[in-house]
């Protein structure tokens, strides 16, 4: 079986995560995108090849559609010019044709799968990476005194201080500061040269390099980018009074995201000042800042 990972075709509606970076290099459970599909693929035996060498058995995967490993097994054993679509109707994979409008049949998978249009479904994509880890991996230091309750994999550098508490699964990459007195929990990963820092609560987030959250800050259901200061007191709310699905706006159109509990998308380079409180499903741009007791009510884009 060989498979190619072709170009995404909505990079665009990701940002502000694709500003300035491809969905490429969008690190989930703090492995590059790319490089985490091809690995993914390798593992359930595929040849991943360049798309200059597919030939009518290769299977089409675009960079930007999750799927289940066995689904694309099943489309391996079809004929070549076949599309697979997923239980909502889009497509998701084809084989041995340039471009899925060229298929002349279809399958239908009801396994897990979905495209990645928006930032929010990065955020599913890493928490179930995340979900999905392994057993402990511990490269770093954790005290005596921190309390893991889950599977851990931290990286070459990186310290888990006194009162740290760690519940669920969460990948911390390498020379990071965790706490003192911080609390993880959910599916969590947390890039390299990271500080989550004394009475700061992360939970089901995914956090780039180089980002310090140091103090007394929450930060739900989030996306958060490389070289982001999250001044102090920085509240990100996640849920909605009355309990109903978040909305985000998109390109001028406000979407229902389909999620209860939607923090905000985050940026490279931002900078919150001290007792920020960003409402739901907001999203910053890169280099944006706020003033500290800020209010952030719409998209800072």
């Amino acid at each position: 079986m060989e498979a190619v990972i072709q170009t995404p075709h909505h990079e665009s509606l990701c940002a502000p995560i694709t500003s300035g970076h491809h969905v490429a290099d969008i690190l989930i459970g703090n492995i590059p995108l790319k490089q985490l599909m091809a690995t993914e693929l390798r593992r359930a035996g595929f040849e991943v090849i360049e798309l200059t060498q597919v030939t009518p058995c290769t299977v089409h995967l675009p960079l930007d559609h999750w799927i289940e490993v066995g689904a694309l097994c099943l489309l391996a054993r079809e004929e070549p010019s076949t599309c697979l679509y997923d239980s909502s109707g889009d497509i998701v994979a084809w084989k041995g044709v340039d471009e899925p409008s060229q298929c002349q049949r279809k399958i239908v998978t009801e396994a897990d799968c979905f495209r990645m249009r928006y930032p929010w479904e990065i955020l599913q994509v890493n928490s179930a990476v995340i979900d999905a880890l392994p057993e402990d991996n511990i490269l770093g230091t954790v005290s005596p005194l921190a309390e893991i309750d889950g599977t851990l994999h931290l990286g070459e550098g990186s310290r888990i201080l006194p009162g740290v508490v760690i519940e669920g699964n969460v990948s911390i990459g390498e020379n990071c500061r965790i706490g003192p007195n911080a609390y993880i929990r959910g599916n969590t990963s947390i890039g390299n040269n990271c500080i989550i820092g004394n009475a700061v609560e992360v939970k089901n987030s995914l956090i780039a390099h180089h980002t310090s959250i140091a103090h007394l800050s929450y930060v739900g259901d989030s996306v958060i980018g490389s070289h982001v200061n999250i001044g102090a007191g920085t509240i990100f709310s996640n849920h909605r009074h009355d309990g109903k699905n978040h909305r985000s706006m998109i390109q001028g159109e406000l979407l229902d995201t389909g999620l209860s509990k939607f923090g905000a998308i985050i940026g490279d380079g931002v900078r919150t000042g001290a007792n920020t409180v960003i409402y739901p499903g907001r999203k910053i741009g890169n280099a944006r800042t706020t003033l500290p007791g800020a209010i952030v009510k719409n998209d800072m884009m």
